[in-house]
């Protein structure tokens, strides 16, 4: 058995052009931007044949995704799919949060991966929810083709748990609003097959 398995960040929002730390806590709406980008990714994929979509229970995903639920796809949230919770930074402009943030990712680096922010979590309890969601996801043979929306730091965890990279490396998988690695996974091993892909977005001069 094998799939192809797309996965995407969610589109923009006000919190992201604003510069406001947005983790699992935080609820937020597209924005007009994030609409359009939405749009642009919906019209260059529209014709692969997916077979499932998957989201966080987090809005801003579904909503990057509801034209492809309108065709209509089926259509899953998953817990274990959501953001990274931030803690007590949640909500908090990001320049206010650097040295707090510089030093986790310090601690992350040197291979701290039970440090976490106050409230929030640690990569291991990430990776541990996101195991439980994969494994579900992969438990379906009928759903060859699957697109998954998600987040950022999110991503970063996922690719690190998929690919068998240490998560101190986690950094190297870099992410912008609507961009997208698609994987082959097949006989248990996954192969990265696009890597960060916003092309369907430079086209149109909306890569942010």
């Amino acid at each position: 058995m094998q799939k192809e398995i797309y996965i995407i960040r969610h589109g923009q929002t006000d919190l992201n052009k604003e510069g406001i730390v947005q983790g699992r806590g935080i609820n937020s709406d597209l924005n007009a931007l994030g609409r359009e980008q939405a749009h642009l990714f919906f019209e260059q994929y529209k014709s692969i044949p997916f077979d499932k979509i998957y989201t966080s229970e987090l809005k801003r995903t579904w909503q990057t995704v509801q034209e492809f639920i309108d065709l209509p796809l089926p259509w899953e949230k998953l817990p274990g799919l959501d953001e990274m919770a931030w803690g007590i930074y949640e909500g908090k402009p990001a320049n206010e949060t650097r040295e707090g943030f510089k030093e986790l990712l310090l601690k992350w680096s040197s291979g701290d991966y039970n440090a976490s922010l106050m409230g929030g979590e640690t990569p291991l309890e990430v990776q541990s929810r996101q195991k439980l969601a994969m494994d579900y996801i992969l438990s379906k043979p009928d759903e060859k083709t699957i697109l998954i929306c998600m987040h950022g730091r999110a991503i970063r965890i996922l690719l690190c748990l998929l690919t068998g990279t240490a998560l101190k490396d986690m950094d190297n998988f870099p992410h912008q609003n609507l961009s997208l690695y698609r994987l082959l996974w097949k006989e248990g091993t996954f192969t990265l097959l696009e890597f960060n892909n916003t092309q369907h977005l430079k086209e149109n001069s909306l890569n942010t």
